[in-house]
């Protein structure tokens, strides 16, 4: 199973234009712990997109798909984003235990077809652009607190190896879930840079502190008139 690497930063390249994000994450390389490629670069780029990038890089792949259909299909696209050797692939919690169970055990079979590691399977529980007045809509009452916990539990039980997460649950999952299993936290703001649509936020060292094993940072890096100098900024603020 592939480890995160020691750099907990992972830069959210969200652009469908491949050369910018093929230089981008060269230029990164030596200052962030992966890339995180989502829908908008997947969709306009596919599965050469993944690898010209990882190969510029040389660092691991977050392939963020946030799979969400019935099992047999789920499965079906993680063994197949497994030929792209990612580090990380995703699902969403609220597909329900039997399309979680069948992610993982997609993920041992795409790593042995494509002879690679097995990429890390974590599950979306509440995404950070939503609040409780977002999920009240959806027809979700409970406090998202809770419904946060409730999918992480179920993540865990269905044998994934963590979640995605906001820095303001990090601390509950930690303690409901065990030491190993992997919080990847987005939606993570420098108190310098701007909250964009985030709603459910925190530094970066506040979320390290509060038990983020992965954080995921966009904008503030990759909209800076110097993404390595704003990335290697970051990483300084972190907690030794």
């Amino acid at each position: 199973m592939a480890d995160p690497a020691p750099n907990p930063i992972y830069v959210a390249v969200d652009t469908p234009d491949l050369n910018r994000a093929t230089a981008l994450s060269a230029a990164l390389a030596d200052v962030a712990g992966g890339i995180k490629l989502g829908l908008e670069f997947f969709t306009a780029n596919g599965v050469k997109g993944v690898h010209q990038v990882a190969s510029a890089s040389g660092l691991p792949v977050f392939l963020d798909l946030k799979f969400h259909d019935i099992p047999n299909t789920v499965a079906g696209a993680v063994r197949a984003a497994c030929e792209t050797a990612p580090g990380i692939v995703n699902v969403h919690a609220i597909g329900g235990r039997t399309m979680m169970t069948a992610a993982a055990r997609a993920a041992d079979e795409g790593a042995r077809i494509h002879a690679v590691s097995r990429p890390l399977v974590i599950a979306v529980t509440v995404l950070t652009s939503m609040d409780q007045t977002d999920m009240a809509e959806c027809g979700i009452v409970r406090p998202v607190a809770d419904q946060v916990r409730e999918l992480a539990i179920l993540t865990r039980d269905s044998g994934l190896d963590g979640v995605v997460c906001s820095a303001h649950e990090a601390a509950m999952i930690r303690a409901a879930c065990g030491p190993d299993f992997k919080l990847i936290v987005p939606g993570v703001r420098p108190a310098w840079a701007a909250t964009d649509d985030q709603k459910r936020i925190m530094t970066p060292a506040e979320a390290m502190v509060a038990g983020a094993d992965i954080l995921v940072i966009g904008r503030p890096i990759t909209g800076a008139e110097d993404p390595v100098a704003a990335c290697r900024r970051i990483l300084a603020e972190l907690p030794k």
